[in-house]
């Protein structure tokens, strides 16, 4: 397999629009130990790609690089949270969220970062599940003050009172407030 310079790969990246090269480069970057998600990020920008073949990528990029998982499964959500909303209701977006916080559930970020994805006029994703995703967040976070704020964020706009100031309280007790985004 032909061997490419970083910037042969970034640019075929960034602007082929054929599938098959694109793979081929992915795959030789790949074989190449190319690990820095630096390198693939205008991968998945790449407008001619559907969203199942940025997907693809990042899967297989997960999979290759287990030490950048976390961050391939960041930054794949805020991709889609970005370029599908409109389409999945953020669907592709949560579920890259659970995989970041499968691969680092003590991490903050993929609990606090899908609360912008809620949408409160059309319940999108359903607050009932980024509820539930949030809270197994909160028993593994060694922080969880800003994970109880969107808490009681969220659980107002379920309309529940009560859970919504209980975990207000939590969250002040905590001193935890970071997530202060009225949204989520």
């Amino acid at each position: 397999m032909r061997v490419y310079s970083l910037e042969e790969i970034r640019h075929c990246f960034s602007r082929s629009t054929d599938f098959n090269e694109i793979f081929d480069m992915f795959q030789s970057a790949i074989s190449q130990g190319v690990d820095e998600l630096e390198h693939y990020r205008p991968l998945f920008w790449n407008h001619s790609l559907s969203p199942d073949e940025i997907c693809l990528f990042g899967e297989k990029l997960a999979d290759q690089f287990p030490d950048v998982a976390f961050d391939v499964y960041l930054w794949l959500a805020s991709v889609f949270e970005v370029t599908c909303s409109s389409d999945d209701n953020y669907e592709r977006a949560f579920v890259y969220y659970r995989k970041a916080a499968e691969v680092r559930p003590d991490h903050p970020d993929p609990y606090l970062d899908v609360c912008d994805c809620y949408d409160p006029d059309l319940n999108i994703p359903p607050v009932a599940a980024l509820i539930d995703f949030v809270k197994t967040g909160a028993e593994q976070v060694p922080q969880p003050g800003p994970l109880f704020t969107r808490l009681s964020r969220l659980y107002e706009h379920a309309g529940d009172p009560a859970q919504s100031e209980a975990y207000r309280q939590k969250a002040e007790e905590a001193g935890g407030r970071r997530g202060s985004n009225p949204a989520g």
